[in-house]
């Protein structure tokens, strides 16, 4: 295994090839960007370790961005979880928030919750943006209770047509008196040269016996490299991907040595916020002067906070009135 910059890091995305089965993939480590963003807000653990999930999930799939734009997951659902935002803007750049019902999550207890008990049904979006004179795509997954490993095993399949398997996990240590959260992700997905090794089952068999000329039409028999693979990934344990003393490179070592596994340069990762006074503003112009004549609060001032770092911002409605009118005639 060759090594690259940033072995061991934090908030690194390492990606790699394993050239003998046709696998490409990436591995992330999240700490301080995903532990500034959950700790923030202090969520309630089972809605920090989801939305982490979330994080690392948005990571692996928007830093394959080849340009400066920005990928978005968000979920909508009728669980306690109601709503999910992550937007990693390339090359990288990290922000997530999460909104909750408090009394649906208390209802559920305090046991183990599942990510599905946690989301239930609704859809989850992904949502590539090139900018505004560029195409924008989106790809939505039905949410039915499944966690997001499988919701993006779907996407997969549906939108993409790669063989593709995810695992993601979450971690909560105690350390220096306090409590901080990593998350780490991998990916790997089938990319061989010939079309026709990427055949995948579209339909469940169901009850065809394996040897009837009818199972084979229904579900292709996967390619051998692609099983392996798999089957080497199904070994990975949720620890091995938040352990700080397990790092990315280790790890990678440990599944695929024995067929030789390339990393490639690391990106690193940070959390930062897109929202600004500027952008602010932006937003206040969308709103008719009635509305934001009803921004106002008792103390004649209209205040906003970020969903997504918390920032408060203290508007004088004279200077916000001021700035618009002043955008109008420039205009």
């Amino acid at each position: 295994m060759t090594s690259a910059p940033f072995e061991g890091q934090d908030d690194v995305v390492l990606p790699f090839a394993v050239e003998p089965l046709d696998v490409r993939g990436r591995i992330v480590r999240l700490g301080a960007s995903v532990d500034t963003i959950l700790s923030r807000h202090a969520y309630p653990a089972a809605v920090s370790r989801v939305l982490g999930e979330a994080a690392a999930l948005t990571v692996l799939l928007g830093s394959s961005l080849k340009f400066e734009g920005r990928f978005q997951l968000q979920t909508k659902t009728d669980g306690p979880i109601e709503m999910i935002v992550v937007d990693f803007d390339a090359p990288d750049r990290l922000r997530a928030m999460a909104r909750f019902d408090k009394e649906k999550l208390d209802a559920l207890g305090t046991g183990t919750l599942k990510t599905g008990d946690l989301v239930g049904s609704g859809y989850l979006a992904m949502t590539i943006d090139q900018g505004s004179d560029r195409s924008r795509y989106q790809g939505v997954v039905a949410l039915e209770g499944q966690d997001f490993q499988e919701a993006a095993h779907q996407y997969f399949r549906q939108s993409e047509q790669i063989p593709t398997q995810v695992r993601l996990a979450v971690a909560e240590q105690f350390e220096d008196g306090r409590h901080t959260y990593r998350a780490g992700g991998l990916m790997i997905q089938f990319l061989p040269s010939s079309p026709d090794r990427l055949r995948q089952a579209d339909l469940d068999p169901g009850d065809i016996p394996e040897g009837h000329p009818s199972h084979d039409l229904v579900a292709p028999s996967e390619d051998d490299a692609w099983l392996e693979a798999k089957s080497l990934m199904a070994t990975v344990e949720d620890h091995e991907l938040v352990d700080p003393a397990v790092s990315s490179e280790r790890l990678l070592y440990r599944l695929f040595h024995e067929r030789g596994v390339r990393v490639f340069e690391g990106l690193s990762v940070h959390e930062e916020c897109r929202c600004s006074r500027t952008r602010i503003m932006s937003m206040m112009r969308r709103f008719s002067a009635e509305d934001r004549r009803d921004m106002v609060g008792d103390n004649g001032r209209i205040g906003i906070t970020c969903e997504f770092c918390s920032e408060f911002y203290d508007l004088d409605p004279a200077d916000v009135e001021a700035e618009i009118a002043k955008a109008e005639e420039s205009a």
